[in-house]
């Protein structure tokens, strides 16, 4: 299976690189985990400048791609080859350099999308690099402005305000089902929040409790109530469940980092 993937991946990269469009693809960190791990995935980022291909030729540059679908814009393909799931994103680097130079007045995009994006172009492995042009996006991004920070931290502490809200009302009206959407909706945000306390962007959904559990500034009280509401489980009575929720955020609020 690790010859499989090997092989499947150089392929891939020869492939992507022979556009002329490419300047730089990046492989995920899941690439590289244990094959029959569920979370396993060729995941693969193509930077470029101009157009690509269009998802016909994409296609058909792939070979015989299994269950092959492209998102709405084009942005995306999924895709299996020999049984291992692919996924590609196709990323305009206009569009990265803008977000990436002047974050302040983007605010709005950044703000709904989050900044999972920047932690993949900081932190993906590098398997082809036309120009140069990735080293000086990072370097880029190690100089995101701390009003930037400020900002984000400040809009994602309001949507979780929000969602306790929602959460309370859930609580309070016996709704199961909004419950569990205003709880996730309450927890990512609380996480995304502390990353940008600490300067670090988001890392991928699946990674959040790990890489939270790694910063260097950590406000007091948050474990106890984010681990008791991870447990759907516990027989905790709902103003209980409510306060903890409180509590969480209001260690949000409160955690003050230096640098």
């Amino acid at each position: 299976m690790k010859h499989r993937v090997e092989r499947l991946n150089k392929f891939l990269k020869d492939t992507l690189s022979s556009w002329e469009a490419v300047e730089c693809i990046t492989t995920d960190p899941r690439s590289e985990i244990f094959t029959y791990d569920p979370y396993f995935a060729l995941v693969i980022d193509v930077y470029h400048r101009g157009e690509i291909p269009p998802p016909q030729d994409r296609r058909n540059a792939f070979g015989d791609p299994g269950a092959f679908e492209t998102a709405t814009g084009r942005t995306k393909d999924r895709f299996f080859l020999e049984e291992i799931p692919i996924r590609i994103e196709y990323k305009e680097i206009e569009a990265m350099e803008r977000l990436a130079e002047k974050p302040l007045q983007h605010l709005k995009i950044l703000k709904n999308s989050g900044t999972y994006t920047f932690y993949r172009l900081q932190n993906n492995k590098v398997i082809y690099d036309k120009s140069g042009w990735i080293e000086t996006a990072r370097a880029l991004l190690l100089r995101f402005p701390p009003h930037a920070w400020e900002a984000l931290r400040d809009s994602f502490s309001m949507k979780m305000e929000h969602y306790l809200a929602d959460m309370g009302a859930a609580l309070f009206s016996d709704d199961r089902f909004f419950l569990l959407l205003s709880t996730a909706g309450l927890m990512r945000y609380a996480a995304a929040s502390i990353f940008m306390a600490n300067r670090q962007f988001e890392p991928s959904h699946r990674d959040i409790e790990e890489k939270l559990r790694a910063l260097p500034c950590m406000p007091e009280e948050f474990w106890t109530a984010w681990e008791t509401l991870l447990d759907p489980d516990k027989d905790i009575a709902p103003q209980r469940r409510f306060e903890l929720a409180r509590i969480m955020a209001n260690a949000v609020f409160s955690v003050s980092c230096s640098f």
